[in-house]
């Protein structure tokens, strides 16, 4: 299906920049959709930039404005999935007005509506995963841990200040991230207020899954926990030795 965007000028307007920068903007997204389907249905090998010029309705000479060769253009679209939701999530982290509650609930949030806006993006990074050249597998190797690290320290922050369960922070990270990738499988885009309370909804499942529903503001993290493991000990122990009961 071929795109009926014409073809640009062979050198770029410097009078109009307001239009030009518009309209460059406008082309680069039609070509960064259709490479994206393209490479998904077909593969990077099985795929040329000739099949991509078709798709947005460009000859291949006026493709060359935008993209040097297929493989740079395969390495900008995995470079941007991969690394913006670590800068996202980051940025939340870093931010003081939010207590480990808040952040985990917007950082959930966050990856959800990202999720839910690049989804065609995420299923060819997910199915290219194994083909990847070394550079972009390491890439994407690195963002996945930062990812990982960032839903890991809130959590932690979390048990410290007494408010999540204390259990394995990795684990309950890794779930969580398993939930919120799985949207690029089951969702189907829709108006954006539609997509984002699909967000909040799973980012409300994300906070619940580890939030302490007997968390007490007024008891330190630490405390907290400590009596926690005391109790269990003495459960333990009355279970062991019932003639102690």
């Amino acid at each position: 299906m071929t795109s009926s965007t014409p073809e640009v000028p062979s050198s770029p307007a410097t009078g109009r920049g307001g239009r030009s920068n518009s309209r460059r903007e406008l082309v680069e997204r039609e070509i960064m959709e259709q490479a994206t389907r393209l490479f998904a249905e077909r593969g990077l090998a099985g795929t040329t930039l000739q099949d991509i010029a078709d798709a947005t309705g460009l000859t291949r000479p006026a493709l060359y404005h935008y993209v040097a060769n297929k493989d740079e253009l395969f390495a900008r679209l995995v470079s941007e999935i991969a690394e913006e939701p670590a800068v996202l999530l980051h940025e939340i982290n870093e931010r003081t007005d939010l207590d480990p509650v808040g952040k985990l609930h917007a950082m959930a949030t966050a990856i959800a509506v990202h999720q839910t806006q690049t989804l065609d993006r995420f299923r060819l990074l997910i199915r290219s995963e194994a083909e990847l050249p070394a550079p972009l597998a390491d890439t994407y190797r690195q963002s996945r841990r930062r990812v990982l690290k960032e839903f890991v320290t809130v959590i932690d922050d979390g048990i410290a200040q007494g408010r999540f369960r204390a259990a394995d922070s990795r684990v309950s990270a890794l779930g969580i991230i398993g939930m919120l990738n799985w949207i690029a499988w089951w969702h189907r885009p829709g108006e954006a207020e539609a997509d984002r309370a699909v967000a909040r909804q799973l980012a409300d499942m994300s906070v619940n899954s580890v939030l302490d529903p007997d968390a007490d503001d007024a008891q330190p993290g630490h405390d907290r926990v400590i009596a926690q493991m005391r109790q269990n000990l003495d459960y333990l122990e009355r279970e062991l030795n019932p003639h102690r009961r």
